[in-house]
């Protein structure tokens, strides 16, 4: 399986054109200002009904498991981690169903969680300022995207009239977030689930998913456990993975026992504070993406509405993916594929890491990321 990262020199091929765009490029009928009959039909809203059983739980967008009603058709809201070793160990992230980890400005990573079940949370951070590529990913949840302050490139995203954001800085700041004693500032930003939902109903925005949402994952069917094979309809294994990230260096422990992922950072367990409990998923993903550095500061950018590789780890197995876009940038989602373009990928009912790594390091492939 390892072997096969060298496919990523075909699989990685995007276009410089969408770092901030989420529709593909015309066709000629339509650069003459004609409507084609395709454009007409995905235009037409699909609503989505939610599956329900007979306790009156729904199916989890998030982790594909049931889960009350009141919880699951509540929109999820993303909040912005602080991943520096000063700001660990961090608070309730281990409550989030699914968590992106992406590099930023100096080749540390910035986390997001992005929680359903958030409402005995009182500490929730440290809470760290918005890249425009998490709000991307925040968007595909249909989810309320909380952060502390922004980078300049973020703002125009944040003013558009899709996007539901909770801001440190802004209006609303003091009654979502707060600060702490017990650690200097930027560190000790937090958020409280008392303090998102006043915050939520104060902007008056939506707090149910919106009628066209159908999720971004597809999950096994209940009492399943799936393993991955290749295109070759072999078993990869792999028990270890480390997405090669340079500062806190993290890797992941499979234990067979429980079927899980158990996350390192910082040369040891990677720690929930308010638990103490180490952090473990189901599914990790390893999506690697074009990028590129748009300023001597160092901030970057990575394209999240085109396609590229992918790693999908589940259940001590892994298989080589292709991720694709679809959808406007509003409300489109990603999606994973085998290298075919086949097959949808099933990913196994819990919580999953998606880790988002430069496709190209240098002007070589990426070649950081390691698993066995």
């Amino acid at each position: 399986m390892k072997r096969k990262i060298v496919m990523l020199a075909v699989m990685l091929v995007v276009t410089a054109s969408l770092w901030g765009c989420g529709k593909n490029p015309g066709t000629e009928a339509e650069a003459d200002g004609q409507k084609t009959e395709t454009e007409e039909d995905s235009k037409e809203e699909k609503i989505y009904e939610r599956e329900y059983n007979e306790n009156g739980q729904v199916r989890s967008f998030l982790t594909g498991k049931w889960v009350d009603a009141q919880i699951g058709e509540r929109r999820p809201v993303a909040v912005m981690l602080s991943n520096i070793k000063e700001a660990n160990p961090m608070c309730g992230v281990s409550k989030a169903d699914v968590v992106f980890e992406a590099p930023v400005e100096g080749e540390i990573t910035r986390m997001m969680g992005i929680f359903e079940d958030y409402d005995d949370l009182e500490k929730i951070g440290s809470v760290r300022s918005c890249r425009e590529y998490f709000l991307f990913w925040a968007l595909e949840f249909d989810a309320v995207y909380a952060h502390w302050g922004q980078s300049s490139y973020a703002v125009e995203y944040l003013e558009r009239d899709y996007v539901d954001n909770l801001s440190g800085l802004g209006s609303i700041g003091s009654t979502v977030f707060y600060r702490t004693d017990d650690r200097p500032a930027p560190h000790n930003a937090y958020a409280s689930a008392k303090g998102i939902k006043e915050g939520i109903k104060k902007l008056k925005y939506r707090t149910d998913y919106r009628d066209t949402y159908g999720g971004k994952f597809k999950f096994a069917k209940d009492g399943e456990i799936l393993s991955l094979t290749g295109a070759d309809g072999q078993v990869g294994r792999a028990t270890y993975i480390a997405p090669g990230y340079y500062i806190n260096k993290p890797w992941f422990e499979y234990k067979e026992e429980d079927k899980l992922y158990y996350r390192f950072q910082y040369g040891d367990k990677h720690i929930d504070e308010m638990t103490g409990e180490q952090l473990a998923f189901t599914n990790v993903i390893i999506q690697y993406a074009d990028w590129e550095q748009r300023d001597d500061k160092g901030y970057l950018a990575f394209d999240c509405h085109s396609e590229g590789y992918a790693l999908i780890f589940t259940n001590g197995t892994c298989m080589e993916a292709h991720w694709m876009r679809e959808g406007d940038q509003d409300d489109g989602v990603i999606r994973y594929y085998d290298i075919g373009l086949e097959n949808e990928i099933t990913l196994n009912q819990g919580k999953t890491m998606v880790c988002v790594v430069e496709d190209r390091i240098g002007g070589k492939i990426n070649g950081n990321v390691t698993f066995h």
